[in-house]
């Protein structure tokens, strides 16, 4: 369920680029009226916001967003402003020149959006970068890594609910072989980690636990904790079968050690306030005996601390 609070009377795309154009103007942004306004608009009321305020004013908002604002804040503010495709699109592209963690975004993206989501990240990604998602993760990864993740991010899986029981059954054991060779690289475990759909997948590891006595990643814990490679595959197996408990993961880890690290907290934020950030920051409580919107409250100071609050529908609009 998603956390974003949209108020049932909401005003018109122009009133809303307006009130946006007043915030810039004067001494100093209106920062408060911006949170008020982006914070509480769906995406598809963003995307009007957007389109209304170049008609009004002939300028992107984006780049009127950027010139006003900083830091953190500002980088909250235009990652939500964009459009999920374009966002996602933009992540994987960053994830792209750099290395750290960077695997683990791409593969973020390509496993927990839906099919069609996955399918605007990569559209958009062809009109914002004028080539493909794939030749770019293929260009960034090298050996094992490249095998995963270019297969992850051409994936477009079945959605539905039905799932083959046999087939479950085949690729249960067949995994199984391959975990206790610690072939964890073999290319039908790839094969099957990003083409069957997400139902199957459940299916597939819901009788490897029935027949082996322990779940997936459990037996993945097995091999070096070292492996930057197993690292990845337990974080794909777990963005396919259980993703807010990868969420919780990483937010945990983003604002529970020594310095925050923004980038990941700013990303799960704007990237799930419309779809499940509720459930995430249940299983956060659940898990760190503190709510979620108190944990980022204690780390982040600000507008920034605003808008992550705002999206996690725990301000007062």
């Amino acid at each position: 369920m998603a956390t974003l609070k949209v108020s049932s009377s909401v005003p018109s795309p122009s009133e809303d680029a307006e009130q946006l154009k007043t915030a810039f103007e004067g001494w100093g942004t209106n920062e408060d009226l911006i949170i008020s306004i982006l914070a509480h608009r769906s995406a598809e009321q963003r995307k009007l916001i957007r389109q209304t305020y170049h008609e009004v004013f002939g300028e992107d908002l984006l780049k009127t967003l950027d010139k006003e604002l900083s830091s953190d804040f500002e980088r909250a503010i235009l990652l939500w402003t964009l459009e999920p495709g374009e966002r996602d699109a933009l992540l994987a592209n960053e994830a792209t020149k750099r290395w750290t963690s960077s695997n683990q975004v791409l593969m973020e993206v390509a496993c927990t959006r839906t099919s069609t989501q996955l399918l605007h990240a990569r559209q958009a990604y062809h009109a914002r970068y004028k080539k493909s998602i794939e030749e770019d993760v293929a260009h960034h990864t090298t050996g094992d890594f490249r095998k995963l993740l270019v297969s992850l991010v051409s994936s477009y899986r079945y959605e539905g609910d039905e799932v083959n029981m046999t087939l479950a059954k085949q690729e249960a054991k067949l995994i199984h072989e391959k975990i206790k060779d610690k072939h964890y690289n073999d290319e039908d475990v790839i094969r099957i980690l990003s083409t069957r759909s997400k139902a199957q997948i459940n299916a597939t590891f819901n009788r490897y636990q029935d027949n082996h006595g322990e779940e997936i990643l459990k037996s993945l814990e097995e091999g070096d904790d070292d492996d930057k490679f197993l690292q990845l595959l337990r974080s794909t197996i777990q963005c396919l079968t259980r993703p807010e408990l990868y969420f919780v993961d990483v937010l945990r880890s983003a604002i529970n050690k020594t310095g925050t690290d923004e980038g990941a907290l700013t990303r799960i934020v704007t990237t799930r306030a419309e779809i499940d950030l509720k459930v995430i920051g249940e299983e956060f409580q659940r898990r760190n005996s503190i709510p979620l919107e108190k944990a980022i409250a204690k780390d982040t100071r600000g507008d920034y601390e605003k808008m992550l609050v705002a999206l996690l529908g725990e301000d007062d609009a």
